[in-house]
């Protein structure tokens, strides 16, 4: 037997790349590394630019050139790097190697020894992260989570007076509408939203222990911690003042679990969506030459709904990992972390790749409301719950003497059903007040929704 062609493992990198591929520009392997040699310039000018140990600011063409080496950041580096880690078999040193090679090639060998400056490869890895996990939340995840919420949200406005029997414990209830329906899952969302948006991205530079140790020993007058402070303040990330060797991790269990959370809400929202379709409520649109069943022809599965689901739960089993794992290591350093981190990509791609299964699923469904109707006209008894709560009401003011008004209509209405003749003849033998009869008269199970309608104004 033959063997196969090499394959990638994960089909994050095979059938589902085109969904995913705007994260590999941050959270891929180059993706960390253009990050590391983005890190190593900036550290470099930095030091450059305070004129520690005898250095002068370098011209602004220098630090363009330098910079030039992260936006310029292509394959021809990637396979540098994979030479230079081969023989290094260590990747933040093949970063340092690469980055002094560009300094001799721009003539700025007399500062090759401030690359990577009093740095432990935690110093350049932690920013490194910090850095491109920021840039595909905001850059890729966040607009993504925020064009299934803009969904929900025109679906709640669409949808906002359209009737539906709701079904609390999978049994007929007070109706809602299908608009404030979608309007719960929007505002679960928007919520999560703000959070993941305000979520911090920590950083230190520190040295091995965090204690600047081989800084002071270097140069005891400078003002280390603000050097630091101001250096990855200055990569648009938040400074940790007090670390080990490895920036502590709490900011990424933090954002973590925030967006497992998310994926939790959509998943939700995905089985509920799944149940609807299954109920008669949405019906599914038959896509141009899409196959449902390899042997039943008539068949339209919601597999967008499926499909997100089951993504949805392996992102969480690896984020909700991530974020249990990476807030402990062994004393001051452990590489736990190391084989963890690099997983960060795939939580984020599949939960990437639900949001887009649900997009894709919204744009592939309308709802029936003839079924909607229907199914509200066949289920009059739940006007029980209004009829009893009338009555009650009723009896408050005097206008009753009926005793136990959920009693009578329990009696009346659990486990029957009731046409709207039966209903009417029952509500016109109460003893109510004739405002309150005539109200109850009037009711519909489709026009019993209470505010669901204005209660959708609340998504702002």
């Amino acid at each position: 037997m033959s063997p196969l062609p090499p394959q990638v493992l994960s089909p994050l990198d095979g059938r589902y790349l085109a969904a995913v591929t705007e994260l590999g520009e941050y959270l891929s392997e180059a993706g960390l590394n253009r990050a590391r040699v983005q890190v190593e310039v900036e550290w470099l000018i930095a030091l450059t630019d305070r004129g520690l140990f005898g250095s002068a600011a370098l011209e602004a063409e220098q630090k363009a050139a330098l910079r030039a080496l992260v936006t310029d950041f292509g394959q021809a580096e990637i396979d540098e790097l994979a030479t230079l880690e081969a023989t290094t078999r260590h990747d933040v040193k093949a970063v340092e190697y690469l980055v002094r090679r560009r300094l001799s090639s721009l003539g700025l060998d007399h500062i090759a020894e401030l690359t990577h400056f009093a740095a432990t490869s935690e110093d350049i890895n932690n920013l490194s992260y910090a850095l491109t996990v920021k840039q595909a939340v905001h850059e890729v995840w966040l607009p993504k989570f925020g064009a299934v919420i803009d969904t929900l949200r025109n679906a709640a406005e669409d949808y906002r007076a359209d009737a539906m029997l709701a079904r609390t414990h999978g049994q007929p209830a007070t109706p809602t509408t299908v608009g404030k329906e979608m309007a719960v899952f929007a505002h679960r969302l928007q919520r999560i939203r703000s959070q993941v948006e305000a979520s911090e991205y920590l950083g230190k530079f520190s040295g091995a222990t965090g204690t600047f140790a081989a800084h002071v020993a270097a140069d005891p007058s400078a003002d280390w911690p603000t050097i630091s402070r101001e250096f990855v303040e200055s990569l648009g990330l938040g400074w940790n003042p007090l670390t080990t060797q490895i920036e502590s991790h709490d900011w990424q269990a933090e954002l973590y679990s925030r967006v497992s959370h998310a994926n939790r809400v959509l998943h939700n929202l995905a089985t509920d969506v799944w149940t609807y379709i299954s109920m008669g409520y949405f019906r599914q649109i038959p896509q141009a030459g899409a196959t449902g069943s390899s042997t039943m022809p008539h068949k339209i599965n919601p597999i967008r709904f499926e499909n997100a689901e089951a993504n949805l739960e392996l992102s969480s089993a690896i984020l909700d990992s991530l974020a249990a794992t990476l807030v402990t290591s062994r004393l001051q350093r452990d590489l736990t972390d190391s084989t963890t981190q690099r997983n960060i990509g795939v939580g984020f791609g599949h939960s990437l790749l639900a949001l887009d299964n649900i997009l894709r699923g919204f744009g592939e469904i309308d709802l029936d409301r003839e079924l909607l109707a229907a199914d509200l006209d066949a289920n009059w008894e739940i006007l029980g719950e209004a009829i009893q709560t009338v009555i009650r009401a009723e009896v408050t003011a005097g206008r009753s003497s009926i005793e136990d008004p959920y009693a009578l209509l329990k009696e009346q209405t659990r486990g029957k059903r009731i046409g709207q003749e039966e209903l009417a003849r029952f509500v016109s033998a109460l003893e109510i007040g004739d405002a309150a009869k005539a109200r109850l008269l009037e009711l519909t199970p489709g026009l019993y929704v209470g505010l669901a309608d204005p209660l959708v104004d609340h998504l702002g």
